[in-house]
């Protein structure tokens, strides 16, 4: 039986000394405890750089504009009852101050360093990449 095709977009946004942001999921939520890239479901009628533009204010109180948002790689992962696309999108550029509105804890990590969060199974492949780049 086909499962549900879940759309979720994230971003890598990427500091001036070339760190990467990570948050912690909440208690509570699937996957708590966990690290990922911020970002979230995208909406039916909406875009993945709207839904990145919606999600990275309500997660982190920044402004963004879909100009900055440069599209990356994305992962394709097979969970029990769904099957996940997640595009990363890279993100160099935005306006505010970023505050865990909605995760436990945030973290600025060299990308050599990311392999030493847990991460959810769809988020763990994207880490090689961000390293090869940057």
């Amino acid at each position: 039986m086909a499962k549900k095709m879940l759309l979720v977009a994230a971003a890598a946004l990427i500091d001036a000394d070339g760190r990467v942001l990570i948050c912690q999921r909440p208690e509570g939520k699937q996957l708590a405890g966990l690290w990922e890239f911020p970002g979230g479901k995208v909406e039916p009628g909406e875009t993945p750089e709207a839904c990145l533009i919606r999600e990275l204010d309500e997660e982190l109180g920044i402004s963004v504009t879909q100009a900055c948002l440069a599209p990356f790689v994305f992962a394709s992962h097979e969970y029990e009852a769904f099957h996940l696309l997640m595009p990363l999108y890279l993100l160099r550029r935005w306006s505010g101050t970023i505050v865990a509105k909605e995760h436990k804890a945030l973290a600025w990590v060299k990308p050599s360093k990311l392999g030493d969060y847990p991460m959810p199974p769809a988020d763990a492949p994207l880490v090689a990449w961000l390293r090869d780049l940057i």
